[in-house]
């Protein structure tokens, strides 16, 4: 059976990896707070480092506008979001970097879920699904 013109454009439209683009009001601090998190610092170019930590990866950026930093959320999905809080309450987050970290809270949604600001003040959601 021969294939319609969009039926083999779909077998050849295949994603590898979406990596946002975070800005930094401070960017040394910013690539030292993503290290404390757990994340690696895999290259750090031309004011972009790249981090990952198992599947999920995102490019750390020289850059800072309030505007943008300060309405950016991202949606981090962990295995084990207590474990994960744990370990940034841990590594004292909040004092050291000054930050938001809040409680766990189990959502209506499906999923327990903390939130976490960067130091530029980047929304982190990390969630599990229940």
């Amino acid at each position: 059976m021969a294939l319609t013109p969009s039926a083999q454009g779909s077998q050849q439209l295949k994603s590898v990896e979406l990596k946002p683009f975070v800005p930094a009001r401070d960017f040394a601090l910013s690539k030292q707070f993503y290290q404390d998190l757990g994340f690696t610092l895999a290259s750090d170019s031309h004011g972009v480092a790249y981090f990952h930590h198992g599947h999920c990866s995102f490019l750390l950026q020289d850059f800072y506008e309030p505007t943008l930093a300060e309405n950016l959320m991202l949606h981090w999905l962990v295995q084990d979001v207590s474990a994960w809080h744990a370990h940034l309450c841990d590594q004292d987050i909040r004092e050291k970097y000054r930050v938001a970290l809040s409680e766990l809270v189990k959502q209506d949604w499906g999923m327990t879920e903390f939130t976490l600001h960067d130091p530029s003040g980047v929304l982190w959601r990390v969630a599990q699904n229940d």
